[in-house]
């Protein structure tokens, strides 16, 4: 098997390490550790990257200057090994050697034992921060968090094609399993469907809601409610290609639509449809959240909502800028957003490329015009 291209956003990742004064970058978390080493890892070993106490982390040294090196144990390294874009790979023994300490000595080893490194120090425990002070007193410790967000917020061409190629591939499973329902399934019927569905198309890994409207808790998990003619159903799933994301969020409705449903459909897609258009280079994130809800306003709507969308990046797709009240963030090219402004279940998302001119979507594959209708 071929290893995979680095397509992360290195020039940027080399501007801003330099605008920041920075010898190299120190990455556990999820997001930082798969973009910028095309590792993705599954089940029990994701969760060791995704718990900041974690006795088996991997961790990713990377050098302003110097190849990037992986601190990882031998259970982790296999997958590093075979899919990873670097080369170089350091073992500690799990449960027996300290992480931080293999850590610091390959800071140590490449020449970094009092340079101005980055860590992610939401990442990493209090404890483990600690100890790898202890181990490299000289070295001055510096927050790179926000550093990261804003280099995952532009994305390469590459990037760019890979959420494209996902949100067809998550389309296709919406499709799939919309084709399939029928009065008489419940919730979770269809969102194991849906779950199978993503799992069988090759994504790594999926995870989102379905309820109908009669469930008032839509984020508390799928239940037993049986689904009948007429309701309408709400969908926010996002699935994984290469640790990128499909992320959008469809309507169906099971038997023919009533007046009513067609009506609040229409308003949610128009306001929907604005929105992106006003998604260029140069918006300031608070007026896009603003006109929304000035929108809502006008047709009687709740206008006061958490946010509107997102960015999107590797391994968690909810990433900066977040489209939200007083955000100060503005709109730059390059960026892609998940826009999800909504009402009740009214929930419709779509994946846009910033530009200078026109918004570009990519997840045009499901049409939207009208909701889908469901029930054979």
């Amino acid at each position: 098997m071929a290893r995979r291209t680095n397509i992360a956003n290195l020039a940027r990742l080399n501007a801003l390490m330099d605008a920041e004064g920075l010898d190299a970058l120190v990455l556990r978390s999820g997001q930082n550790f798969a973009y910028l080493s095309g590792v993705v890892y599954p089940g029990t070993l994701q969760r060791h990257v995704d718990l900041t106490d974690s006795t088996r982390p991997v961790v990713l040294v990377w050098p302003r200057n110097g190849r990037p090196v992986i601190v990882a144990n031998k259970i982790a390294a296999g997958l590093a090994e075979r899919d990873g874009w670097i080369d170089d790979i350091v073992l500690y023994e799990a449960y027996v050697d300290s992480p931080q300490d293999a850590l610091a000595q390959v800071l140590r080893d490449a020449g970094l034992a009092a340079a101005r490194v980055g860590f992610e120090k939401d990442y990493f425990s209090a404890a483990h921060w600690e100890a790898i002070a202890r181990a490299l007193p000289s070295m001055r410790m510096a927050e790179c968090t926000a550093l990261m967000d804003r280099v995952r917020w532009i994305k390469t061409p590459a990037e760019v094609e890979q959420i494209r190629r996902a949100a067809d591939l998550l389309d296709d499973a919406y499709l799939e399993t919309f084709a399939r329902i029928r009065p008489g399934d419940t919730e979770r019927k269809v969102h194991a469907d849906m779950m199978g569905t993503c799992l069988r198309l090759g994504f790594e890994w999926a995870h989102g809601i379905l309820n109908v409207f009669r469930n008032t808790v839509p984020y508390g998990g799928e239940s037993d409610m049986v689904i009948e003619r007429g309701d309408a159903i709400r969908t926010d799933y996002v699935a994984y290609l290469q640790s990128y994301p499909g992320h959008q969020s469809r309507t169906v409705i099971v038997g023919p639509p009533t007046a009513e449903q067609r009506r609040d459909y229409a308003i949610n897609l128009d306001v929907h449809r604005r929105v992106i258009e006003r998604c260029r280079a140069g918006e300031r994130v608070h007026d896009l959240w603003a006109f929304t809800m000035g929108e809502y306003r006008k047709a009687g709507w709740p206008d006061h909502h958490m946010l509107i969308g997102h960015s999107v990046g590797t391994w968690w797709h909810q990433q900066e800028p977040i489209l939200r009240r007083r955000s100060e963030h503005v709109l730059e090219e390059g960026m892609v957003l998940a826009l999800e402004p909504h009402v009740n279940f009214w929930h419709l998302q779509d994946m846009v490329l910033v530009t200078r001119d026109a918004p570009v979507l990519l997840s045009p594959k499901f049409r939207t015009d009208q909701p889908f209708v469901a029930g054979g």
